[in-house]
């Protein structure tokens, strides 16, 4: 299976291009609105695995032609770049593509930090309003730290939790996820309870930053 990360150069990106060349055999794409920026990435992304004994090869491409060549796309840019970047590949995406959104709307008072809900209930319900209409959305990955996942010396032990309306598209994604060491997927239902899932990562930010933890992660039992 092929793998899309647009905006794969940022943090969250670059823990999942890592944990998915690492962990899994799927091929790993790095979109960015910049394709030699995406291309240098890559280029980094293969070093780090090849000093590590893998010979996995990571291809960086302009988000367009790499959406062009997925099955699964991840939407690893900030919430406020959703919409722009699904316009910017909406006619390279079909009811066979799998659009992944792991993005969180937060905003920072002195109390911390807290969620931001757009007015379309989450940040998932906006890719799905702004996405074509026949291709399936999952929420995914909303509460990974990106430090973790892109330091592979660092085990995972945590839950990532799932929303979609499509169970084709779930069935998809819930084998990715759990293909990831150390990762379980777990079903949150529709993707109208994404904003509850959503939430649950300036929770654990704010967690973190009272009580001097790193990288807090959830595991439900």
């Amino acid at each position: 299976m092929r793998i899309a990360l647009c905006g794969g150069t940022g943090d969250i990106g670059e823990g999942l291009a890592l944990r998915f060349a690492y962990d899994t055999d799927h091929e790993v794409l790095i979109g960015s609105r910049d394709p030699e920026k995406a291309r240098t990435k890559a280029e980094e992304y293969e070093t780090d695995l090849d000093g590590r004994g893998t010979g996995t090869t990571i291809k960086g491409f302009e988000n367009a032609m790499a959406a062009d060549r997925a099955d699964v796309v991840v939407l690893a840019v900030p919430p406020y770049h959703v919409r722009d970047t699904v316009g910017s590949i909406a006619d390279r995406l079909d009811s066979e593509t799998i659009l992944v959104s792991p993005a969180v709307g937060m905003q920072r008072d002195e109390s911390g930090l807290h969620y931001n809900r757009p007015s379309a209930g989450s940040v998932t319900e906006m890719v799905a309003e702004t996405a074509p209409e026949d291709v399936p959305v999952v929420g995914a990955f909303h509460s990974l730290s990106a430090g973790k996942l892109a330091n592979l010396d660092v085990e995972l032990d945590e839950d990532t939790l799932l929303v979609g309306d499509d169970e084709d598209a779930l069935d998809v994604v819930r084998p990715l996820a759990d293909g990831i060491e150390g990762l379980r997927a777990l079903s949150a239902g529709s993707l109208e309870n994404a904003a509850e899932v959503e939430s649950l990562t300036p929770l654990l930010i704010n967690l973190a930053a009272n009580n001097d933890l790193h990288d807090v992660g959830v595991r439900f039992e």
